[in-house]
């Protein structure tokens, strides 16, 4: 399409050119045609859009040659969910603004290339299929024709249907697959047991982006905690890296700021407090605020963490328990709200604090939360807000080590001061007395300085039918042992009963003839992963595949990638080779393709 120019398709000359394009086209519609451009009076917009997108399907004047153009732009849009009879309105408002931009960039000479393909797989189409009670393999194919043929191919954008990608392709899948193996072998992939959002309707695990104020996206029921094993990627490695490259994009400050927040970086002091009574048993606490370590009156422990079994008394078991079962009933957002009023039971065990000494209580809490920091907290109510809320709800403790410069602090006071009463770091400055105190403590091996992270691991198993299966075999030999890769893909099965069970295993445990299996390693018997990827791990990767669709021995091209992304972003992608070798180095320095964690 080297000398072709875009004029003749902008928007303004589908109208103001029609009389010159009337020639152009050819013979075989000149009389319907004169019939259009002649009585303007009856102008039929259905007949001339339809006329004019079967020309550009005829002359494939949207088909880029990524491989010899020399300027090409990667006008790239974020692909719809076929869960649906159509397309949502939101759809077409964002794709008609990037397609704008898109022609514009043709007009100065660039070559566009805009792809255009399906997010199929996941709990929004099935869901859908759930609803209409027909198998999610036929109504999501029925939704995809009809996205493609009745609604997207009509709107006039300039997509290229020669690099259409839809995610319940093998040919695609197959190399989601493979990226998780990749991530697998790297150690960026695991699996461990953890308190999950789960909804009783979906019978599913969310990740958290799912919940929206405690109660499912999709359905709005109201989400519960389970235990489950479950597979994690972990983007914690990445938390710093993805914190310094939002300094190079072109985003808005209050979008980076979300974005921070989200990451959630904080420096202090992590150290262990021994367990009064229990020989070798410890809780380690983290605190931004080392300089308050004198104030702490009662230590807090998430309700899931694993040492409430082990200290509650025998006398409080039974409120631990009930309070346990009751919090499984809020999500982690629902707990996180500060406005809430405070809750919590004393497990009848104590802790020492080794900054002087003092036997404190131990008790549990739902605004505690297993899954951020070390899951446990030393509680300073006077110097923390939701502590203070939580001292004066139950009778505990206050006892104020740092001093306000000009005031006395009404309720809890959380800046800097003079501290008073912590021992040997009394008069001393906030700042100066939490850099001397963290040196104190690691000065005896009881705590380090350290960093820590809001963001957590991303959830990415789903007890669900549709949906790639995880390539991962359980062999009782030989452990975990990871699909190899001329295996791939591991196909899903077509079966009849395909619904979920709500038991927290997918349908296909039920599947014999999918579960069923041999090691590859020692070739003893086996059993597949049973549980199927999120689609956002799809999605996550689809815009690599874009330029790449036509290769089967590669899930993208690393010089053609690099090529499309050059003119369209500042970012560069690593090589495919260098992916793979990256790998199975140290964990600090694996690398996987994607814009947030390219090299640039």
């Amino acid at each position: 399409m080297s000398d072709r120019v875009e004029r003749p398709q902008s928007i303004w000359g589908r109208f103001l050119l029609l009389p010159v394009r009337t020639f152009w086209a050819g013979s075989e519609r000149q009389g319907q045609l004169t019939k259009m451009t002649t009585h303007a009076d009856r102008y039929d917009p259905i007949a001339v859009e339809r006329h004019w997108q079967d020309v550009w399907t005829h002359t494939g004047i949207y088909r880029t040659d990524l491989a010899n153009t020399a300027r090409p732009f990667f006008n790239l849009m974020m692909f719809p969910y076929p869960s649906a009879e159509g397309l949502h309105v939101g759809n077409m408002y964002a794709f008609t603004g990037a397609d704008i931009y898109g022609r514009f960039t043709a007009m100065r000479g660039q070559h566009v290339f805009e792809p255009m393909g399906f997010d199929a797989f996941g709990i929004h189409s099935e869901n859908f299929a759930i609803k209409r009670g027909i198998h999610p393999r036929l109504l999501t194919a029925e939704n995809v024709e009809r996205f493609r043929e009745t609604q997207l191919k009509r709107s006039g954008c300039r997509f290229d249907w020669s690099h259409e990608v839809n995610t319940t392709d093998p040919r695609f899948y197959r190399w989601t697959q493979w990226i998780f193996l990749q991530l697998f072998e790297a150690g960026l992939a695991v699996r461990r047991k953890a308190p999950v959002n789960w909804c009783p309707r979906d019978q599913t695990v969310l990740a958290d982006e799912q919940v929206i104020n405690g109660r499912c996206e999709r359905c709005d029921t109201l989400v519960v905690q389970r235990d489950l094993e479950q597979w994690f990627l972990r983007i914690t490695a990445y938390a710093e890296r993805l914190l310094a490259n939002l300094d190079h994009l072109d985003w808005s400050e209050s979008v980076k700021a979300a974005q921070r927040a989200w990451i959630g970086r904080s420096t202090g002091l992590e150290f262990s407090m021994p367990v009064d009574g229990h020989a070798n048993t410890s809780i380690d606490v983290f605190t931004t605020r080392p300089d308050t370590v004198f104030s702490v009156t009662y230590v807090v422990l998430a309700p899931e963490h694993p040492l409430v079994e082990q200290l509650t008394t025998p006398q409080q078991s039974s409120k631990v328990e009930g309070y346990r079962a009751q919090t499984r009933t809020r999500s982690e957002l629902e707990r996180q709200q500060g406005a809430r009023e405070k809750t919590g039971v004393f497990t009848g065990a104590y802790a020492v604090n080794p900054a002087n000494a003092e036997r404190i209580p131990i008790w549990i809490a739902d605004y505690v939360l297993a899954s951020y920091g070390t899951g446990a907290i030393m509680a300073v109510p006077a110097h923390d807000a939701r502590d203070w809320e939580f001292a004066n709800a139950f009778g505990l403790p206050i006892r104020q080590v740092i001093v306000p410069p000009d005031s006395e602090p009404h309720g809890a006071f959380v800046g800097e001061g003079m501290l008073v009463d912590s021992g040997p770091f009394s008069g001393l400055s906030s700042p100066i007395a939490a850099e001397r105190i963290s040196q104190w403590f690691d000065d005896r091996q009881i705590g380090r300085p350290t960093i820590q992270y809001r963001l957590r691991d991303w959830l990415v198993s789903r007890q669900r039918y549709w949906g790639p299966p995880i390539p991962i075999i359980y062999c009782e030999q030989c452990g975990v042992v990871p699909v190899p890769e001329d295996q791939l893909p591991v196909l899903l099965p077509d079966v009849a009963d395909w619904m979920p069970r709500g038991t927290g295993s997918s349908p296909l445990a039920e599947v014999a003839s999918f579960v069923e299996t041999r090691c590859p390693t020692c070739g003893g018997p086996a059993r597949r992963e049973t549980d199927v990827s999120d689609n956002f791990l799809d999605s996550a990767w689809y815009f690599l595949r874009y330029p790449s669709s036509s290769f089967d021995d590669r899930p993208f091209d690393p010089e053609l990638t690099a090529k499309c992304t050059a003119a369209s972003s500042p970012w560069r992608c690593t090589t495919w080779a260098t992916c793979r070798s990256r790998s199975r180095s140290a964990a600090s320095e694996r690398t996987v393709c994607s814009p947030n964690m390219a090299a640039r």
